[in-house]
Formats: structure tokens, C-alpha cells, sequence
């Protein structure tokens, strides 16, 4: 498994690109397509593609003057897996809460 990235974690954190990878969850688009999605213009838009295919999450395909983006999930895999004993953390602790609450509220 390869080392997450800083990179991974900065692409994520701004909802913009949290939003093109849902939309790319149903397949490559184009970023014309992509753009119209968003209140800012195209480079605003294509900037944030950038950002998103150094940290390894999309990848584009040239079609003529047309750039296809497509969502490269391998990348969110390993981040999963990072984050998963986190998970097991919290739904232990809520499972102890929901435990204590019934013992109060029988």
C-alpha cells in the first residue's frame, strides 16, 4: 500500500473537490460538464481538477479540445483503510453509551 499523501488530505479537505469526485462517481466528464455544476468559472474549476490529479485521485484523457475526467478511487481506498481503526474507536465508544443509556432508561 502506498504511503498516504499530504496531498490526499489537502485535495479533500475543500468541499469543492469533495463535490467533483461525487460527480465523477457516475463516470468520466468532461470539465465543461463538470463546471456547470458550480457558481465559478472554468479555471476555477479546472484548477481544482489540478489539485485533484496530483493527489492521484482523477485522472484526464484528452479527446480533441475536450479533457475527460474520471475518478480514480485508490487513493480513497488507502484512506479507508487508514482510517478504520478510528471507526472501530467511535463505534466502540457508542456502543458503551448506547450500553449505559439502556441501563438507565430500562
Amino acid at each position: 500500500m502506498a504511503v498516504l499523501t499530504d496531498d490526499v488530505f489537502a485535495a479533500l479537505a475543500n468541499p469543492v473537490r469533495r463535490e467533483l469526485l461525487r460527480l465523477l462517481l457516475d463516470g468520466p466528464r468532461t470539465v465543461n460538464d463538470l463546471a456547470s455544476h458550480f457558481a465559478m468559472r472554468r479555471p476555477s474549476v479546472s484548477e481544482h481538477l489540478r489539485v485533484l490529479r496530483q493527489a492521484g485521485l482523477v485522472s484526464e484523457r484528452k479527446n480533441g479540445r475536450e479533457r475527460h475526467y474520471r475518478l480514480e478511487a485508490e487513493p480513497l481506498v488507502e484512506l479507508q483503510d487508514w482510517l478504520h481503526p478510528y471507526e472501530r474507536f467511535w463505534r466502540e465508544r457508542l456502543t458503551a453509551l448506547r450500553n449505559v443509556l439502556d441501563e438507565e432508561n430500562p
